[in-house]
C-alpha cells in the first residue's frame, strides 16, 4: 500500500555554508494541475528552470508557492576599475585648454576622477555552481519536509474516506433490502383497493400482475445499486492502493453521484428517499475531500 498525499502542505529549510545562507519555504493548496509560483532574488532567476524541474521530483499536483531568500556576506556584486589611459587623455586636453585660453591650471585628482570612463563599475562573475549547490540542498530539504506534511494529512484523509465509504455501503444495503418490500407492499395495497371496489368479484390476476410489473419497472434501482456498489468498492481499492490517485477518485465520485441521483429520482418510498439523501450527502463530502488528494 502506497502513501497518498494531501495537496495541502508546508516545508521549510535553511542551509548555511560559509558566508552563504539560503532559506526556502514552500506551501500549497489544491489545484487541478501543478502550478508553481517562485519568489526569489533576481540574481537567482538563472536557476528558475532547474528549480522547477527539481520540484517535479516531489510534487505532481497542487498550487505551490515557493519563497527563496539568499544572503552572501562576502560577496560584492560589482568591482571598480581604473582606466589611466582615459585619465591621461582628459588631463592632456585640460592642460591644452589652459594654454590656449590662458586659464589657471587648477586640476585636482577629485576633479579629474568625475570624468566619464576613468572609473567604471564592472559586474563580478557569479559562482553559479557554488550557489546552485547550496540552493539545491535547501530546496530538497524543504521539499522533503513539505512531502512529509502532505503524507500525514493524506493518511488522515484516507482513514476518514474509508469510514465514509462504509457508511455509504450501509445505505446501499438498506435500499437493496427495502426495494422488494416496496413492490410487495404495492401489490398488497393494489389487491386490497381492487377488492374493495369490486367486492367479492374475482380479481383479474393477469391485469394485476401487469400493473405490478409496470410499477416495479418504474422504481427498480437494481442496476443503479450494482453500479454504485461497484464504484464505492473501486474508490476503496484505489485508496488502499495509494499513489497519485486524485484525478481517478474525482471521476469515481462523479459516477457515484450520478447513480445516487437516479436512485433518488426513482424512489416513491420515504425510507429509501431518506437513505438516498444520506447517500448524496456522503458522496458530496467524499468529493470535497477528494479534491485535496494529489
Amino acid at each position: 500500500m502506497q502513501n497518498i498525499k494531501s495537496m495541502t502542505g508546508f516545508g521549510r529549510c535553511e542551509i548555511t555554508e560559509g558566508a552563504r545562507k539560503v532559506t526556502v519555504e514552500m506551501k500549497s493548496v489544491n489545484h487541478r494541475y501543478l502550478d508553481v509560483s517562485i519568489k526569489m532574488p533576481k540574481k537567482l532567476n538563472f536557476f528558475d528552470a532547474s528549480i522547477r524541474n527539481l520540484l517535479k521530483e516531489y510534487i505532481q499536483r497542487g498550487k505551490v508557492d515557493v519563497f527563496i531568500t539568499y544572503e552572501d556576506t562576502s560577496e560584492n556584486n560589482v568591482s571598480v576599475s581604473y582606466h589611466p589611459e582615459v585619465a591621461a587623455e582628459y588631463l592632456s586636453y585640460l592642460r591644452k585648454m589652459g594654454e590656449e585660453f590662458g586659464l589657471e591650471d587648477d586640476i585636482r585628482v577629485s576633479t579629474l576622477s568625475r570624468y566619464p570612463e576613468i572609473f567604471t563599475l564592472d559586474d563580478v562573475e557569479i559562482d553559479e555552481e557554488g550557489i546552485w549547490r547550496i540552493l539545491e540542498k535547501a530546496i530538497r530539504g524543504a521539499s522533503e519536509k513539505f512531502v512529509e506534511t502532505r503524507i500525514t494529512e493524506g493518511e488522515n484523509l484516507r482513514s476518514d474516506l474509508l469510514s465514509k465509504l462504509d457508511e455509504m455501503l450501509k445505505h446501499t444495503a438498506f435500499i437493496e433490502e427495502r426495494s422488494p418490500v416496496i413492490i410487495e407492499n404495492y401489490k398488497s395495497g393494489l389487491v386490497a383497493r381492487v377488492q374493495e371496489m369490486l367486492g367479492d368479484t374475482n380479481v383479474d390476476e393477469g391485469r394485476l400482475l401487469t400493473e405490478v410489473t409496470i410499477f416495479a419497472d418504474k422504481v427498480c434501482v437494481d442496476e443503479e445499486l450494482v453500479r454504485l456498489h461497484s464504484h464505492i468498492e473501486a474508490v476503496r481499492d484505489t485508496l488502499l492502493e495509494g499513489g497519485s490517485i486524485g484525478r481517478k477518485l474525482d471521476f469515481l465520485a462523479q459516477e457515484m453521484n450520478r447513480e445516487a441521483n437516479t436512485i433518488l429520482s426513482k424512489s416513491s418510498d420515504l425510507e429509501i428517499s431518506n437513505r438516498g439523501i444520506e447517500l448524496k450527502t456522503g458522496i458530496e463530502k467524499v468529493r470535497e475531500q477528494i479534491q485535496n488528494i494529489e
